[in-house]
């Protein structure tokens, strides 16, 4: 095997070792998926300042994600079906993760239950919830939650409809995937893939089957899911899950600035400026665009975070630059975890944290919190051209 240098190269053998339909399901945006491809091509616009001749000895990536301390301000952002890319794949995750110092954060839409996680790690993660609109349900896997000792939620805002993605549609999409023609063909090319999935008993989405009213199987799950995402959730339905909870609360989902404001003036501990991936609403701006534009308006009364395009340490290094605390990869992990499992994930951290270390010296700095705009050249026009 080539010798694994960058997210990229993950990628390409992720996309050999995976079945075609969950690589499409992370590597894919909703419509046109213009956003999802803006998210990335938006940090490529960005450049950065070179500084020379500066103390570039003790340096440090080292940092706090809401209290927390971190390797590096970077977590594993929640992603459904995980467990789907390599079996068992979020306790993989959460094990790499844990052992490198950054937060795992659980989705509502995980293979492996709460439960299972918890059983397969030594310190807290973070859980993140969908709301649903059977209560019943969202309290019960909070408190499942809590008894899991997970040390944060995330709550994400931005899906009380499902983007349409056409090619989840087109392949058929479910979790495990319906052995067609086609699906049979292309996993008789990815045998490890196959082999790994045989000798794991988690092959539907845990935290719903079997504790959800009337569904007892995945056959049940689909329609139940596309029944329960609750459209109607507003400020006062988040409000009473955050009394619920009672711990740290991450609010996802945030990308205008009026909206920035509401939560922080609800009291959450963070928000995450995104875009959902650019798999909802198609046409949105990318998280690092509209970054500055939130940081202006609440950046000294909450703790703000990023995701959506993050590919490389520089892109990290950027969104610090610009004023988030932190960072999440999805995609970049999922590649790891699907190429190589548990040690992929690790790999991808390794190589996000050693670029993020590297340009930071050569930016000519030693503690990516000391990180602002000084360090970045950015192009004449590129936040006020969407004002």
């Amino acid at each position: 095997m080539a010798a694994i240098t960058c997210i990229d190269d993950l990628k390409q053998l992720y996309r050999r070792r995976t079945p075609r339909m969950f690589f499409d399901y992370a590597e894919s945006g909703s419509y046109s998926e213009q956003t999802f491809r803006d998210n990335t091509e938006d940090f490529q616009k960005i450049r950065l300042r070179q500084k020379v001749a500066v103390d570039m000895s003790n340096r440090s990536t080292a940092s706090t994600m809401i209290g927390q301390q971190v390797a590096m301000p970077v977590g594993l952002a929640p992603v459904g079906l995980t467990g789907m890319q390599r079996a068992d794949g979020e306790i993989k995750a959460a094990r790499a993760a844990e052992k490198f110092g950054v937060p795992f954060c659980l989705s509502t839409m995980s293979i492996c239950s709460i439960e299972d996680v918890a059983a397969h790690t030594t310190k807290p993660f973070w859980f993140q919830l969908y709301v649903m609109k059977d209560e019943d349900f969202v309290d019960a896997i909070l408190e499942r939650a809590r008894k899991a000792g997970c040390s944060a939620l995330v709550l994400t805002l931005d899906l009380q409809i499902l983007g349409q993605r056409h090619k989840d549609l087109k392949n058929g999409l479910s979790a495990p995937p319906r052995l067609t023609l086609p699906v049979m063909l292309d996993l008789a090319t990815k045998w490890r893939w196959g082999l790994e999935m045989l000798q794991t008993k988690r092959r539907g989405f845990g935290n719903i089957v079997g504790h959800a009213k009337n569904v007892g199987d995945t056959s049940s799950l689909m329609s139940w899911t596309a029944e329960q995402f609750d459209e109607r959730l507003d400020w006062t339905k988040i409000a009473r899950i955050r009394d619920k909870w009672g711990g740290k609360l991450i609010l996802k989902g945030i990308l205008d600035a009026e909206d920035a404001r509401i939560a922080a003036d609800f009291g959450a501990d963070a928000i995450v400026v995104s875009n959902h991936g650019g798999r909802q609403l198609d046409g949105a701006l990318s998280s690092i665009r509209i970054l500055p534009e939130i940081v202006e308006a609440v950046g000294k009364d909450i703790e703000i975070h990023l995701d959506g395009g993050i590919r490389s340490g520089q892109d990290v290094l950027k969104a610090l630059a610009l004023g988030a605390q932190a960072t999440y990869i999805g995609r970049a992990f999922v590649y790891g975890l699907g190429a190589m499992g548990e040690a992929g994930v690790t790999r991808a951290l390794e190589i996000i944290r050693k670029e993020l270390d590297i340009s930071l010296a050569l930016c000519g700095e030693r503690d990516v919190r000391a990180l602002g705009r000084k360090n970045l050249l950015i192009p004449e026009g590129f936040f006020a051209e969407y004002r």
